[in-house]
């Protein structure tokens, strides 16, 4: 019985341990921007690995370098809410159960389907900064606690400036400046309406966009995101 307390006890220290380190991890992004990510540093890793060399193309920015015309962009495509709610969006975290649900129920039973949906901004930033790609409950519990410090302790304009400059935008692109050079030859800041929707439509699938620069659904879905742009409010 002692061993099994003495156990437990040391788990509870080292999850206690865990959240402290992120807790001073997530202060010092007040002032200092982070480095590299989990996930960049992952995917680093992957292409290291797989490719015969490594394509890597990233450039911090200030928040006031980017065009408003993305944050609009990305936060209408991302996360309409993003202004407004305390990290996560319940409204359309319960209308991504209900779509996954229907989805299970149709689905069958040795190939269930992929589930989607609900992550706001800040959950997404939580996710590729700490945590690895697995979908576990123990994971979702984390990336939750992490949302909730993020939002306490940073602003949502600090926020959206260090999901803009870490997020995936294609293969070894991370960042919107160098998906802006990458892709369109220019800088972050001097990206117009349309080239900010189309990016912003990139985000789900980068890798995938990327390899299919004329696809349809992609310019569809900018104009769509275009005639959102004008009403989404940016912190």
């Amino acid at each position: 019985m002692k061993a099994l307390l003495r156990w437990i006890s040391l788990l509870a220290l080292s999850f206690l341990a865990l959240q402290l380190y992120f807790v001073g991890r997530v202060a010092t992004m007040v002032v200092i921007a982070p480095q590299s990510t989990t996930f960049e540093r992952s995917e680093a890793w992957r292409l290291a690995t797989e490719k015969d060399s490594l394509r890597w193309r990233q450039q911090w920015v200030d928040g006031s370098q980017i065009s408003k015309h993305l944050k609009r962009a990305v936060i209408a495509s991302e996360d309409d809410g993003f202004a407004a709610h305390d990290g996560v969006d319940w409204d359309a975290l319960q209308k991504a159960w209900e779509k996954n649900s229907k989805a299970e129920q149709r689905a069958a039973v040795r190939k269930p389907p992929k589930l989607v949906g609900g992550s706001t901004i800040t959950q997404q930033l939580a996710k590729n900064l700490f945590l690895s790609g697995e979908r576990t409950l123990v994971r979702k519990g984390q990336e939750f606690v992490l949302t909730m410090l993020l939002e306490l302790m940073l602003s949502k304009q600090r926020i959206l400036e260090i999901y803009l400059n870490s997020v995936e935008w294609g293969e070894g692109i991370f960042g919107a400046e160098a998906a802006a050079r990458h892709y369109y030859q220019k800088s972050a800041a001097a990206l117009s309406p349309y080239e900010a929707a189309r990016l912003a439509v990139m985000l789900p699938r980068p890798r995938y966009f990327e390899k299919l620069p004329n696809s349809p659904y992609l310019s569809g879905r900018a104009t769509v995101i275009m005639g959102r742009m004008a009403d989404t409010q940016v912190p």
